[in-house]
Order: structure tokens, then C-alpha cells, then sequence
């Protein structure tokens, strides 16, 4: 899978911070007079943070990567000091990594690197990323009230939300993420949960998404990538198209079908078909 990924030139940073809040990962900062990417797992490669360095110093390159690996991440990051690595473990502490956190945790341990726990809270607190797209997992939430025995989750709403993570715009999204290892996975068209008046108890439900329109959204390689890489690298289970009647839509079903055939896995796929007026079309496996 090739990724593209900001490289920065420390010989060229001048640290003005400029960069930062313009990254929607939140994955700069600026440590120790320079700005540094402290986590590429959430680097989406955008490179929004380009036009704001005066000094030329970001750029963007593409390359194969392997599958997420947070210990080669601990090894090179831990290069860079002890304040570079507070903020990567703040970094994913703030998306909810938890399974890569305690990863990276036990590489400190392994190696005998020592942090304490006051020191990752105050760099938790001190962490300013976007809160717009920083990631959510909000499975975490659902199974700490199911285990304290309660039946329902409280909600100001008529009927309550079944969304499990943010942010779900595919250019958004980290195929890696937790929330889609091994799960079930909606790609839905952005016009689909307005026409459909149940559409999160009818798709949502226990399920993970991305949302993407194959007519007007822009750099649609990418997003053959992110779901090549959710099928072959985060192994997920099923993946159901949501679309609407409209001819363009399609888009999202050929996407599905060529991601399916990169990764060389039998990925179930399941297409369903909405109408303007929210009627369920077609609904068959393909």
C-alpha cells in the first residue's frame, strides 16, 4: 500500500508553529523549537499544512508502508527526546488508540526509557490538536454502560445515535484505526442517511463507516487505497455499499469491488440501494 506522508525539514523549520493548527490530524506539534510529525498513523498526507510554512520546509512523499507498526514508531520516534515521545503518547491517548498505547507503553518499559505517569498526563492536557477530526472510538463508551448493567443510553435525541467512532469522511479516516479491525464496515453515500429516516438503526447499528461521494469528492485514489488497505491490512469482516438511485453513486460499488481485488481477499460485499424518498431498493450481496 503506498501512503502519502508529510517530511519535514528540520534544517529549514524555524518553529514558528504555523503548520500546526492548520494539520486535521492534529499530528504536529512543535517541540523543542521545531515542528515534528508525532504520530504518521494519522497523517492523511493532505498536506494542509503546507501553504502556512514560510519556510518551505513540509513536503509531501509517497511511499510504500507496511501495516501499522507502533514499536517501529517507539524506536524512531524515541530518537528525538523525551518530549517528543510524551507528546506521541498524548497523540494517542487523544484518539483513543488504546491498544497502541499500551504498545507504546511497553516498548518504554522494554527499553528501560523512563516516563512517569505525571509527566503523560501533563502532556495529555497540554496537547492542542483539532478536535474536528481528531478520532473517536465511541464503542469505549457503549461497553463501560452495557457492563454497569444499564439497558439504554440516555439521549436528548428522539432516537439515539449508533455512531461508533469519528471522524467518518473517507479522506478523514485512518484504515488503521481500531474500530475497523476485523468489523463490519458501511460505505455509505453522503446522501443516504438524509433520504433514509432509519438508516442508523438499519446500517449503523454494531457496525463502523465511511461516507464518501464518488461524483464530487476529489482524489478518489485515495480512497481506493484507505479501502484497500481496510480489506488486506485491518482484515475487516464485511463491507456493505450504501447508495442512492442516482446513476453517479455507482461509483462507490465499482470503488468497493477493484479495492476487494487489490487486497486478493474474499471480502463480502453487500449493496443496498436507496431511494429519494428514502425506500430501500435493492438490499443484495454481490
Amino acid at each position: 500500500m503506498k501512503r502519502k506522508i508529510i517530511r519535514i525539514d528540520e534544517e529549514k523549520c524555524n518553529g514558528c508553529g504555523l503548520c500546526i493548527p492548520n494539520c486535521q490530524e492534529g499530528a504536529l506539534q512543535v517541540i523543542d523549537g521545531k515542528a515534528r510529525l508525532i504520530s504518521d498513523l494519522f497523517c492523511d498526507g493532505l498536506g494542509a499544512c503546507m501553504g502556512h510554512c514560510p519556510e518551505d520546509a513540509i513536503t509531501i512523499e509517497e511511499r510504500e508502508a507496511e501495516p501499522y507498526n507502533e514499536r517501529l514508531v517507539m524506536e524512531t520516534i524515541s530518537k528525538n527526546g523525551k518530549n517528543t515521545i510524551l507528546a506521541h503518547l498524548a497523540h494517542l491517548r487523544d484518539h483513543n488508540e488504546q491498544e497502541y498505547l499500551k504498545e507504546a507503553i511497553s516498548y518504554l518499559k522494554e527499553n528501560n526509557i523512563d516516563m512517569s505517569e505525571n509527566e503523560m498526563n501533563k502532556q495529555q492536557e497540554s496537547f492542542h490538536g483539532c478536535p474536528g477530526s481528531a478520532a473517536r472510538d465511541f464503542r469505549i463508551d457503549t461497553e463501560q454502560v452495557e457492563n454497569a448493567g444499564k439497558e439504554t443510553i440516555s439521549s436528548p435525541a428522539d432516537a439515539p445515535s449508533e455512531l461508533r467512532q469519528w471522524p467518518v469522511q473517507l479522506h478523514l479516516l485512518n484504515p488503521l484505526a481500531s474500530y475497523f479491525k476485523n468489523a463490519d464496515v458501511v460505505l455509505a453515500a453522503d446522501c443516504a442517511a438524509f433520504a433514509m429516516g432509519n438508516f442508523h438503526a438499519r446500517y449503523l447499528k454494531g457496525r463502523s463507516v465511511a461516507i464518501a461521494c464518488p461524483k464530487l469528492d476529489t482524489n478518489k485514489e485515495s480512497y481506493l487505497e484507505k479501502l484497500t488497505s481496510m480489506m488486506k491490512d485491518s482484515k475487516i469482516n464485511t463491507l456493505q455499499v450504501v447508495i442512492m438511485e442516482v446513476p453517479c453513486c455507482g461509483g462507490l460499488v465499482q470503488m468497493a469491488e477493484t479495492a476487494k481485488v487489490n487486497a486478493g481477499l474474499k471480502v463480502p460485499i453487500k449493496v443496498s440501494v436507496i431511494s429519494v424518498q428514502g425506500e430501500v431498493l435493492e438490499d443484495e450481496w454481490i
